[in-house]
């Protein structure tokens, strides 16, 4: 097996490098994998300066970064009614489901129970 005799060549990346790439992973329509792709950086980097970053590790402009970058909005009333709409009719649903689940074991019982009965017959006619 060959020897090397120089040491792996490691890439460093300034801070905003780091910052921009952390940003554009956190465009919605973005994916921290196309992000990582396009940028020619493992994903797991990604994830790392991404995580570095919401702990305020990453600094750029001199300043912390503390908390999520995202700010997330309060649902509408429309939303939250439409919310609760959808949550009655997955209950409903799941009620639906459960019955159908019981009915279908109560005709396999019934199914074994006819097959049970019948059983073999004398009717043998040798």
């Amino acid at each position: 097996m060959p020897r090397y005799t120089r040491p792996k060549k490691t890439w460093s990346y300034t801070v905003e490098f780091k910052i921009k790439a952390v940003k554009l992973s956190h465009h919605p329509d973005i994916q921290v994998q196309a992000v990582a792709e396009a940028l020619d950086i493992h994903p797991f980097m990604l994830s790392r300066w991404r995580k570095e970053y919401r702990e305020g590790k990453l600094q750029g402009d001199n300043q912390r970064r503390l908390g999520v970058m995202r700010q997330r909005k309060a649902p509408s009333p429309q939303q939250m009614s439409e919310l609760a709409l959808l949550r009655k009719e997955n209950e409903k649903l799941k009620k639906e489901n459960d019955l159908l689940k019981k009915w279908q074991r109560f005709l396999a019982e019934q199914h074994q129970n006819d097959i049970d009965s019948s059983g073999p017959t004398g009717n043998n006619s040798e």
